[in-house]
C-alpha cells in the first residue's frame, strides 16, 4: 500500500463525508455532488485494490496480517457501493447522512489498512 495514496483516500473520504453531512443537515436530497463524491471514494478503493495486488511484486510487501487487510479493503469497497444504491432508492435527507457515515467509516478503515500494511 502506498502511504500517500492512503492519505489521499482518507482526505477525500473526510471531505466527502463533511459535504454529505452538510447537505443532510440542510435537509437536502442526494444530488450529483454527494453521489459523485461517494463514487469517487469507490473509484479510489478500486485503484487501491490494484495497487495492493501489484505492490508485493515490487518489494512493498505488507508487514501485518494480509487476510485482515484484504477483508478491510473488500468491506470498504462494499460500503460506498451499498450506500450509493441506498441513496438512489431513498431520496430523502437521511440518505445523505448515510453517505456521510460511510465516508467517515472509509477514512477510519483506510487508516487501519495503512497500519496493517506497514
Amino acid at each position: 500500500m502506498i502511504a500517500w495514496y492512503g492519505y489521499l483516500t482518507i482526505g477525500v473520504s473526510l471531505i466527502a463525508a463533511v459535504m454529505c453531512a452538510f447537505q443532510g443537515f440542510r435537509k437536502r436530497a442526494p444530488n450529483d455532488y454527494t453521489m459523485g463524491a461517494t463514487l469517487l471514494i469507490a473509484v479510489l478503493l478500486v485503484v487501491q485494490i490494484v495497487i495492493s495486488i501489484i505492490a508485493p511484486f515490487t518489494g512493498n510487501a505488507p508487514t501485518g496480517d494480509l487476510l485482515e487487510f484484504w477483508m478491510y479493503l473488500i468491506v470498504a469497497l462494499a460500503l460506498p457501493v451499498g450506500a450509493g444504491f441506498w441513496a438512489l432508492i431513498d431520496r430523502t435527507r437521511f440518505a445523505n447522512l448515510v453517505l456521510a457515515v460511510v465516508g467517515f467509516a472509509i477514512a477510519v478503515m483506510t487508516y487501519r489498512m495503512l497500519v496493517i500494511w506497514g
